[in-house]
């Protein structure tokens, strides 16, 4: 039941929830195209492996077919379970009471704002506003933190780039900070700061 003049949310789903509802399959398509434009440019990520062996290997489309990250019931009565192989495609294992949950949760957030940062530089978002917003509405990113750019805004771009360097010696180049990023830093600047939203025309 909603009030009027309300509208109902549905809450974010996780990752391989969203993925399996816009379609494995589909990934792999952009992920061959990608490869095709760029050539020997592509740089090659881990999840590259894991949908050429969800899709091509093992069928598994999402959503579509019933059986992607998740296993879905026939016509959709009952509830989604996660694949019972899924384990199996990675080939390290970890103790989960070795794991720093404080890290693991920086290494979250931190990869997914390195990436605003690249749509930025790359003029893909033009309004500070429209990555935080996005990010939250879009993809669930921590809603306390004010979104993906504000998080580092909060944070400094000082230490955030030293946050990045840091886990990237010990996770690789998806922490790597963008030109722009590092350059902010250097500066003391912030995305806000720098870009400072248009302020809207007086009806």
């Amino acid at each position: 039941m909603t009030l009027r003049g309300t509208t109902r949310r549905t809450p974010p789903v996780g990752p391989l929830a969203l993925a399996d509802e816009v379609a494995l399959d589909l990934s792999w398509k952009i992920l061959e195209a990608a490869k095709a434009d760029l050539g020997q440019a592509y740089v090659e990520r881990p999840i590259d492996r894991i949908l050429e062996e969800m899709v091509v290997k093992r069928q598994r489309f999402g959503r579509k077919n019933g059986k992607g990250f998740y296993d879905y019931p026939e016509k959709g009565k009952g509830q989604k379970s996660l694949w019972s192989e899924l384990s199996g495609l990675q080939p390290k294992h970890l103790d989960p009471d070795t794991l720093d949950v404080e890290e693991l949760k920086q290494r979250f957030l931190v990869v997914q704002a390195v990436e605003a940062a690249r749509t930025v530089e790359d003029h893909v978002i033009t309004d500070m506003r429209e990555a935080d917003v996005g990010s939250i509405l879009g993809f669930g990113f921590a809603p306390f933190t004010g979104g993906t750019l504000s998080y580092i805004d909060f944070m400094g771009t000082k230490k955030f780039v030293e946050l990045c360097h840091k886990l990237e010696a010990k996770y690789g180049s998806r922490f790597t900070p963008p030109k722009l990023l590092v350059d902010m830093a250097a500066k003391g600047e912030t995305f806000y700061g720098r870009f400072p939203p248009k302020k809207m025309a007086a009806a």
